[in-house]
């Protein structure tokens, strides 16, 4: 049985260790993680649940011993290890905090724990593997937690299994300094038509901005087909939804199926990206030179997330100006940015349970939350949290959580691999092969072909 449980992980555990996107506010390791992120976050097989159930019952009770928490950040170690001396010094309780990464995945970690009978008692999962673990992640539903937080990951069958750690945010980046100077209002972006007079306003005034072009945008699918075809087609399966509408994505894994009108308003918005993009950027560039032109002002609007900050805060052409983040707005009233935990930390069901649960709501907490915050450099998804996160996106997320206008990942629950062949449909759009109606048509055509396989 555990032979059987070890392949569907095999099969389906994802690059934990890179897939960190935010981490500190040094943002040491942005473009690596950024990229897996996107490139990586699909991975996941859904398990034989019976056969995952059978992996043992719960021991609910406390086993004495440190618990254990696999890390899956290294960017973020020190201020972990601090959690943990915080935490023996509050409760007298141990935590011993185990951190993967560089070259080594937490995922292929997990795979030798499990093997080898020495699982952690918390460890990291992203959305879409949380069938891989069917029976084998204990339940936190009814945990104080759950009150003050809208980003626990939930499963129909299992109840609420992942406890979030940060949040981590992508729309359009904008260059609060630049939309200032040219009389842009980024409130008022929610709509195709605010969108098209704004943005033939920044162009008209290039020169006096200092602006190479209004948006940085990268079709390359080489280098960036893991933020086109995953992050950038998030948007068609979310923007302009509540956090918990998955109408498009569950659309999707019906066969690889797309709302044609929808995606139709998606292809003109992006196709007005294409317009006013650098257009070396855009069919051969990096995401190096992508984030390298938005810290230096080159471009009013960049298509990545926040985890971008630390990289554009600590280049030396850097002005110091303000960021934000404005919707896709391809249809009227669109006013949402995707935001939400890019992983979770689960409760191993047959670990220290209760006290991996203590340790959890504990980090929920003060003491907890201002090592994570004011340290890590992380967002918190807890409404109650008072400190606000050296990010220079933080005000413009917080501002969009607090209003309850955040959108979900879902993008990370396609079809695993499906990034690599939506992102070829956005480099031949961007190169002129194809006109609005044709990346419509192609996009339906490679998304069912996808799924058919």
């Amino acid at each position: 049985m555990k032979k059987r449980i070890l392949a569907l992980m095999m099969a389906g555990v994802m690059v934990l260790g890179l897939t960190a996107c935010g981490g500190a506010a040094t943002g040491t390791a942005d473009s690596g993680a950024a990229a897996d992120s996107g490139a990586a976050a699909d991975s996941g097989a859904a398990a034989d649940s019976g056969a995952a159930a059978d992996s043992g019952a719960a021991d609910s009770g406390s086993s004495g011993g440190a618990v254990r928490l696999l890390n899956g950040k290294p960017e973020i170690d020190n201020q972990l290890q601090d959690l943990a001396k915080k935490y023996k010094e509050e409760t007298g309780k141990d935590v011993s905090v185990e951190t993967i990464g560089g070259d080594t995945s937490a995922g292929d970690e997990l795979k030798k724990m499990y093997q080898a009978d020495n699982m952690p008692d918390i460890f990291v999962i992203e959305a879409n593997q949380a069938d891989t673990w069917d029976g084998m992640l204990a339940d936190l539903s009814g945990e104080a937690w759950t009150n003050d937080t809208d980003y626990e990951l939930v499963h129909d069958t299992m109840g609420t299994i992942g406890f979030p750690y940060t949040v981590e945010a992508t729309a359009l980046a904008y260059n609060a300094d630049v939309l200032e100077k040219a009389g842009v209002d980024p409130a008022s972006l929610t709509s195709p038509s605010a969108w098209k007079t704004a943005v033939e306003t920044l162009d008209s005034k290039k020169a006096d901005l200092g602006l190479t072009a209004v948006f940085g945008w990268c079709a390359e699918p080489a280098n960036l087909g893991w933020s086109s075809g995953t992050h950038v087609f998030g948007q068609y399966l979310d923007a302009g939804l509540k956090l918990d509408d998955k109408t498009y994505i569950d659309l999707l894994n019906d066969g690889g199926k797309i709302d044609e009108g929808r995606m139709k308003k998606f292809a003109e918005f992006i196709g007005m990206m294409n317009q006013y993009s650098d257009p070396e950027l855009l069919v051969d560039g990096t995401y190096d030179n992508q984030v390298k032109g938005f810290a230096e002002g080159k471009y009013a609007f960049v298509t990545q997330g926040n985890w971008i900050n630390g990289t554009v805060t600590s280049n030396e052409n850097y002005s110091g100006f303000k960021m934000g983040f404005a919707p896709y707005g391809f249809d009227d009233g669109f006013d949402t940015i995707i935001a939400g935990p890019p992983s979770y930390w689960t409760v191993y069901s047959n670990g220290k349970v209760d006290d991996a649960k203590a340790f959890l709501q504990w980090v929920s907490e003060d003491s907890a939350q201002n090592i994570l915050v004011n340290d890590a450099g992380l967002i918190s998804p807890f409404s109650d949290c008072t400190y606000a996160a050296a990010d220079p996106f933080y005000d413009s997320i917080k501002s969009y959580m607090d209003a309850g206008k955040t959108s979900g990942w879902h993008t990370m629950l396609k079809k695993d691999g499906l990034q690599n062949v939506t992102c070829q449909v956005f480099a031949d759009y961007a190169q002129g092969k194809m006109d609005a109606d044709g990346f419509v048509s192609t996009m339906a055509q490679v998304c069912s072909s996808y799924y058919a396989e």
